[in-house]
């Protein structure tokens, strides 16, 4: 029972990256039809702005307290990733939006490498170590235990989720974007200023993936350049497992795929008789994804946005 709720709580903690990076696709499709390949790289761009912001911190101001030399790297890394993002969009996706589907599709594959290939002349092609400038000391949960950097992780999470379904549900731009969602044309009769609601999509979304880049890093104590490929495939199975173009489906199906691969990876040698490992973890988000494009193609909790002509 502790190893089970032990890899609950690893599943929230993943799950929680994971559905942060998943509502920037679902938010993007939602109001573009578009799949942004290049958002995992976002995610890598906010752990590495993070990361020199630390570094900063560090050389200059070694007696400030860990907590909040992260929460400024946070706050730093936020502005970066939405300027980064919305570049993406005026770049290379404005053009787009009435070509075939294959050609955003392609230029989306192309923004990512081009990311990733900036970051390395940047930061170099090796691991680097992020500091850890929390306590390392574990807090006992139930015969489990989960590290203080977790519980923030967590909390952080839960206040961006929250945060955006305030915006979304209650705010003057939350109505224009779930109007540009439901039908782009009808909603520029209106008075809706299209280009700006897509800006802000796309900015929001980044601002989520900064959030989930830092501490990513914080977390795992290492990143790399190309550390945004398999944590953004795995937020996209996410969004189509929860219902892509539908943020409260993209939040559980973040949620639901983290425990899945925690529980996999925890119990995966024990099914198999130690022919696979828990390395083998990785697996688990792309058979979820599978599955439900077999069986369920709208997700758990299907797509909301209608089909435009």
């Amino acid at each position: 029972m502790d190893t089970f709720i032990q890899q609950i709580i690893n599943g929230l903690v993943l799950g929680s990256m994971y559905a942060l990076v998943a509502l920037g696709y679902t938010m993007v499709y939602g109001v573009l039809n578009l799949i942004n390949f290049a958002h995992g790289d976002v995610l890598m761009i906010g752990a590495m702005i993070g990361l020199t912001i630390l570094n900063i911190l560090g050389a200059h101001f070694p007696e400030m307290a860990g907590g909040l030399q992260l929460l400024i790297a946070i706050v730093g890394a936020i502005p970066c990733c939405m300027i980064v993002n919305v570049l993406i969009e005026r770049i290379a996706y404005r053009r787009l939006r009435n070509a075939p589907r294959l050609a955003p599709l392609i230029t989306a594959i192309g923004m990512s490498i081009l990311l990733q290939t900036f970051a390395m002349m940047i930061w170099g092609r090796n691991p680097l170590p992020f500091p850890q400038l929390l306590s390392t000391e574990p807090i006992a949960v139930g015969g489990a235990v989960i590290s203080i950097t977790q519980v923030l992780l967590l909390a952080l999470a839960a206040l961006s989720m929250g945060g955006l379904v305030l915006l979304v549900e209650k705010t003057k731009m939350g109505r224009a974007m779930r109007a540009v969602a439901e039908n782009p044309r009808v909603a520029g009769l209106m008075g809706v200023d299209s280009n700006r609601v897509i800006v802000y999509t796309f900015a929001i979304g980044a601002a989520l993936a900064a959030v989930a880049g830092v501490m990513w890093g914080a977390n795992y104590a290492s990143i790399q350049f190309a550390m945004g490929t398999i944590p953004g495939l795995k937020a996209f199975c996410a969004a189509v497992l929860g219902g892509i173009g539908n943020i409260y489906g993209a939040m559980i199906g973040g949620i639901v795929l983290g425990i899945i691969e925690s529980l996999g990876a925890g119990y995966i040698g024990d099914f198999t008789g130690g022919f696979l490992g828990s390395h083998y973890q990785d697996i688990f988000a792309f058979i979820v994804l599978i599955l439900v494009l077999t069986v369920r193609p709208s997700g758990i909790m299907g797509e909301r946005v209608a089909d435009r002509a």
